[in-house]
């Protein structure tokens, strides 16, 4: 049976503006994405959404939105969203299955930091409407991309405990929301396979045949 070998495309980067203010170099100021300028109350209230999930870098202004959004690539085919948007909102769904179940016992600063997430994506309110073609999803991938230091990690060891989880429901034969599985369970479980793929490792490296004699010599 051949191994099928799949490979991750990276992640796409954001547009430059949105991080590096010489990567704008234009003679005038734009404020307009698409056929939509958004409110400067409410580019306020997401630079300071922003700086509590921790960004460091000086506020957005309407300029840095705006170029950012002309330095999106243009659709190619049937694409709704640019990749590199659509790539960050498809996190959100692991993020809401995190913090909607009850099983698992998140760390405190990304449990906040996930439901600050979350809050805004679901809002109406936004700095830039859903339904704008295009760049309607462009705030929520900012959003996601400036939480994402201490949200990736969580999320990363939220997947495992699922795939954990499904497998020990499995093993024992029942559906994984009727096994008492927390967040406990997940790392003893996590130990002991990293234990056995230490031990499997080993016995790969070592050999069960006795070493041989050295040779002997008669004088």
């Amino acid at each position: 049976m051949n191994a099928v070998m799949t490979t991750r495309c990276p992640t796409q980067s954001l547009p430059a503006a949105l991080v590096d203010p010489a990567s704008r170099n234009l003679p005038h100021r734009r404020q307009a994405i698409g056929d939509y300028r958004p409110s400067e109350p409410d580019l306020e209230r997401f630079n300071q959404l922003l700086a509590r999930l921790g960004r460091e870098l000086p506020p957005l202004d309407l300029d840095q939105l705006a170029t950012a959004a002309r330095q999106l690539p243009p659709p190619v085919g049937g694409e709704n969203t640019p990749r590199c948007i659509a790539e960050r909102v498809a996190r959100l769904e692991t993020v809401a299955a995190m913090v909607a179940d009850p099983d698992w016992a998140a760390a405190n600063q990304a449990m906040d930091c996930a439901r600050l997430v979350l809050d805004y994506t679901r809002e109406r309110r936004r700095l830039i409407p859903e339904a704008l073609p295009w760049f309607g999803h462009l705030d929520d991938a900012i959003v996601v991309e400036v939480a994402w230091p201490i949200l990736g990690r969580e999320a990363a060891c939220y997947r495992d405990f699922l795939r954990l989880r499904a497998l020990e429901s499995y093993l024992r034969g029942c559906a994984p929301e009727a096994l008492h599985f927390d967040r406990r369970y997940w790392e003893a479980a996590r130990h002991a396979e990293a234990a056995l793929a230490a031990h499997r490792r080993r016995v790969r490296e070592s050999s069960y045949v006795p070493v041989e004699s050295p040779m002997f010599r008669i004088h």
